[in-house]
């Protein structure tokens, strides 16, 4: 019992500043792209071949909802054009802000008065995997330990979409799936939220236009806040919640 109080006292608190201060990334952490205009040859498409969900486009422009940060694209870049930065704040509240070019992304999200004033110190969201692969989901899951402790923010996961305020989404969305998240949306009681964790609930991710899945959740639902990533990070999912509550 001794050693584990001593224990306790040596370890101090567990749970991070953040949003007071600034978090501890872990050293291979690939956040927000870095993009150099003058450095790139816009005839060598290097970078655009080696994407595998075409995520970038000509004009070094990243679409950050199909971005795997994979690294192949700096990989192929002869001329290093392209990095990645330590920026974790990558959420957006539309899908046309996450088209990213010229290093001047639009990455934030806010709700209307109404719904912050609803929402703001008490979310109830089901999550639901539409066909993920689990690594989104246990990215999210890990909101809930005492690192992160989502719940001192008044967010909380539960597990009844009639009890929830909204839903956060992972996974490309199945076909087989389909049904089953459109019915956990109709349960949701008015005013509801969706939230697209990670490139497959955005875009389709890898999976991106195979017949079997509906690339994302926007062609059935009205997504409010897309988080990229492949998975994203906890702390990218926990920017993106409080961004869109007005909590930052």
């Amino acid at each position: 019992m001794m050693n584990v109080l001593a224990t306790a006292l040596k370890q101090k608190k567990w749970t991070i500043d953040y949003p007071k201060g600034e978090p501890v990334l872990p050293e291979r952490f690939r956040g927000l792209p870095v993009l150099d205009p003058a450095k790139c040859n816009s005839n060598c498409h290097a970078c655009i071949e080696a994407c595998p969900t075409g995520a970038l486009k000509e004009g070094l422009i990243i679409d950050l909802g199909r971005c795997l940060f994979c690294n192949q694209c700096v990989r192929a870049c002869p001329d290093g054009a392209i990095s990645f930065s330590r920026e974790f704040r990558m959420a957006a509240g539309t899908r046309e802000a996450l088209i990213y070019k010229n290093n001047s992304p639009k990455l934030s999200a806010s709700l209307d008065k109404e719904s912050k004033r609803l929402f703001s110190r008490s979310l109830k969201l089901r999550q639901v995997s539409a066909g993920g692969c689990g690594a989104c989901e246990a990215d999210t899951n890990v909101l809930g330990t005492i690192v992160y402790d989502l719940g001192r923010f008044g967010v909380q996961f539960v597990a009844s979409p009639r009890h929830a305020d909204g839903l956060l989404i992972t996974g490309p969305v199945s076909q087989n799936m389909q049904l089953a998240l459109e019915k956990t949306y109709k349960a949701l009681p008015a005013p509801k939220l969706v939230i697209a964790t990670g490139a497959c609930s955005i875009s389709g991710g890898p999976y991106i236009d195979h017949p079997e899945v509906l690339n994302g959740a926007d062609p059935i639902l009205p997504v409010d806040l897309y988080i990229p990533g492949c998975p994203p990070h906890p702390l990218t999912i926990l920017h993106g919640i409080l961004s869109l509550l007005g909590r930052l």
